[in-house]
Order: C-alpha cells, then sequence, then structure tokens
C-alpha cells in the first residue's frame, strides 16, 4: 500500500529539500503582508520585487524556528526557516539534570512546549498539574533540570500553549491563539544544542544560542553559571565553528562580560539581551533612566545590543521614528538586533507588547514591513528576529541588505 503523507510532511520534505539545495521560498505571507500595506513609495518598491528569487540573509533571523506556526526548537521549525532564508537560527540553551544542554526557551516551559504532563514523567514536574477552579487558573511547572537527557528525549513538542481554563491535564495542552496552527505540529523532533549547531550547520545557516537564565540555584550539584556559559561556547569549539559565524546572546550583562573577556573570539560578537524595560521609571527616550549608557556598553566591550523593537521606536509628527536608545547606541557605534518580529498575531488593532511604543501608529498587517523598513533604513540595525522569518527575507532581498 502506497503510504499517503499529509501536508505537514509534504510542507516539510519540500522545505528539507529547499534548504539542502539551496532552493529558497516565501511562500505567500510576504506577498500577502504587501498587499495590506498603505498606499505608498515602500509598497511600490516592495511590490516590484514579487518575482525576485530568494536568497538567504543574515539579516533574517529564525526566532526559535519558525514558531508562528511549527513547535519552536525543533528539527522542523528550523527547517522551515532555513528554507524561508533565514541566515542566522536560534537554539535557546538551558540544562538538563544530567548537565547537557538543550534547546528550550526556558529551563522550566515543558508543561506549555511539549506533552510531559500527560505522560509518566509528569510526576518529575516540580508543580504537577493543578486544574482551574473558579477564578484560579490551572497550573504547572516542568523543568529540563529535572529531566536526565534520556528523560527529555521521551517527550513530544507541541505549540507552546496552555488552556488556562482547563480541569484536565490533557485539556491543558491547548490554548493555542486563534492566528498560530497545530497543522505542522504532528512529530516535531526535539534538539540537543550540540544537534542544533550540526543541523544550522547542514543547512548554510549560521548560530545565535541564546544562554537561558537557571531558575535552579546555581551551582547546580557543581555545575555554576559560568561553567554553564563556557559549555555553551565549547559546543561551537568541538564543533569546528568559526567563531566569526556564532552570536551567543544573554540577557544577563555579566555572563556577556564573561564571555568577552574570556571565549576569545567567541566573546567578539557577544550579545546583550537588553530587558531594562524591567527596571521601574525606565524609558528608552530618557538618558537619565539608564543604567548603562550606550557609550559605557561599549567601553565594557560589547560590540551588539538586542533590545525588543518597542525599544528602538518611538513615534513623531504620526510616523515611526528611531528612539533615543537607538540613536545613543549608533553614535556609540553598537550593533543593533531587534525582537522580536510577527509574535503578536493580526496587527490591525495595535502590535501589542512588541509594538507598544508604536501601537498608535500601527492599522494593518502592512505594518509589519512599515516597521522593518525604520529598523532597517533609520535605526541600522544588522538582523531582526522573526517567528516567521520569509517577512524579513523578503525585504532584505527587495532592499539588497
Amino acid at each position: 500500500m502506497k503510504r499517503i503523507m499529509t501536508g505537514a510532511a509534504l510542507l516539510l520534505g519540500a522545505a528539507q529539500v529547499q534548504a539542502d539545495t539551496g532552493g529558497l521560498t516565501y511562500g505567500v505571507r510576504p506577498a500577502y503582508l504587501v498587499s495590506k500595506m498603505t498606499d505608498g513609495p515602500l509598497k511600490e518598491d516592495l511590490q516590484a520585487c514579487l518575482d525576485q528569487t530568494p536568497q538567504r540573509t543574515a539579516f533574517s533571523i529564525g526566532h526559535r524556528g519558525a514558531s508562528m506556526m511549527f513547535p519552536e526548537h525543533t528539527v522542523e521549525a528550523n527547517r522551515a526557516a532555513a528554507a524561508m532564508g533565514a541566515g542566522i537560527l536560534e537554539c535557546d540553551v538551558t540544562f538538563t539534570k544530567d548537565k547537557q544542554l538543550v534547546c528550550r526557551h526556558a529551563q522550566d516551559d515543558l508543561h506549555t512546549t511539549t506533552n510531559i504532563l500527560t505522560t509518566d514523567l509528569a510526576s518529575t514536574c516540580v508543580s504537577p498539574f493543578t486544574p482551574a477552579t473558579g477564578d484560579t487558573p490551572a497550573q504547572a511547572e516542568c523543568r529540563a533540570s529535572d529531566l536526565t537527557l534520556e528523560q527529555f528525549r521521551q517527550l513530544t513538542p507541541k505549540m507552546d500553549s496552555a488552556d488556562r481554563s482547563a480541569t484536565t491535564a490533557e485539556a491543558y495542552q491547548g490554548g493555542v491563539a486563534p492566528w498560530r496552527t497545530t497543522a505542522f505540529a504532528q512529530d516535531a523532533t526535539l534538539l540537543t544544542h550540540a544537534e542544533s549547531i550540526a543541523l544550522f550547520d547542514s543547512l548554510g545557516a549560521d548560530f545565535t544560542p541564546e544562554l537561558k537564565a537557571p531558575v535552579v540555584e546555581m551551582a547546580f550539584e557543581g555545575f555554576s553559571y559560568t561553567d554553564y556559559a563556557d559549555k555553551l561556547i565549547a559546543e561551537y569549539r568541538e564543533a569546528g565553528i568559526a567563531p566569526n559565524r556564532v552570536w551567543p546572546q544573554s540577557f544577563d550583562l555579566e555572563i556577556v562580560k564573561h564571555w568577552i573577556s574570556t571565549a576569545g573570539d567567541y566573546g567578539a560578537q557577544a550579545v546583550y539581551l537588553m530587558d531594562e524595560y524591567r527596571i521601574d521609571g525606565y524609558s528608552p527616550m530618557d538618558p537619565e533612566t539608564w543604567p548603562h549608557s550606550m557609550a559605557e556598553l561599549k567601553e565594557m566591550g560589547l560590540n551588539y545590543i538586542a533590545p525588543p523593537i518597542w525599544m528602538l521606536l518611538t513615534v513623531e509628527d504620526e510616523k515611526i521614528v528611531p528612539s533615543t536608545l537607538a540613536r545613543h547606541a549608533k553614535e556609540a557605534g553598537l550593533g543593533m538586533i531587534a525582537w522580536s518580529l510577527e509574535r503578536s498575531g493580526p496587527l490591525a488593532e495595535g502590535g501589542g507588547w512588541y509594538f507598544s511604543s508604536v501601537n498608535e501608529a500601527i492599522t494593518t498587517d502592512g505594518d509589519y514591513f512599515t516597521v522593518v523598513d525604520v529598523l532597517a533604513q533609520q535605526v541600522g540595525v544588522t538582523g531582526i528576529f522573526s517567528d516567521w522569518p520569509a517577512t524579513v527575507t523578503y525585504y532584505a532581498n527587495c532592499k539588497g541588505l
């Protein structure tokens, strides 16, 4: 009997062939977004590129792969991102109980990104599933650091979601945002960090691993925070990856400085992920509220910062323009990387948190390209993370970035 392939399997097979052979695809989304743009020169420029041949570009960074429609940090998500021309792919790095590095967005996200609560491994969760009651939502917490690598491999990844109204662990598996999909979630494959290096290299992409903050006390069974950071770098050395292909990231400034001072050439492109927005009173428009000036960061040896999109933009005279932070970073000679495009869903009612400084100027899905254009041409970012990299790839190719 002939095997009938599902739509998801066909798509993944096509994406693998495209990525392996260098034949890339935009799919239908970039053209759709162009059609939603307000009439003007930018729309005309992008329309003129509708028949161009896609080329891989380091300006386009796969955020957890192509996580808008594929389970994040999986083989399939990254193959899809590579097939859309993403020149850099991301593995968020955490560790297992036996100190093996794996790709997960957080050390404690297994209850929303895998099926662990419906397996025997649910007994390892630090907080078992608790059903919703009254006004109290359903809850659980499951950590990679409570599983050995062998146990981690037994899990099945899924779209990052949780139904907080659930009264059973099975129902808790739902809750996927309506603008995402589960169509491509079947038979997805988890990755160790070392496996991600081999995969990304085979797909012709470079690397931006993020060292995730541990939720367990460090040192963890003798494994210190710097041991953890050093192990991430060591796996690139062991794989023979050239340092200029690696952009290690961390929200912890001390870890970034540690890489700069100890990792040799692998520290030259270390990226400081900025979360100063967590500080009371902080504003990217007011340097007096910043813990460090952009010039001070540069003096520490940093070459790259990565703020969320909204920290790099503001609105003046009803137009989206660079923020004070963006202007100061450019003056200081810091490279900037923005995150994360297409993580906010449809933009018809504004862009949500990622666009919170410019929501008043966001009216249509076509404004994804408006934002990308300002980030590229006025802010001067060197790359943009996206949950669906085809959009950024399309813009970069059209503009010759």
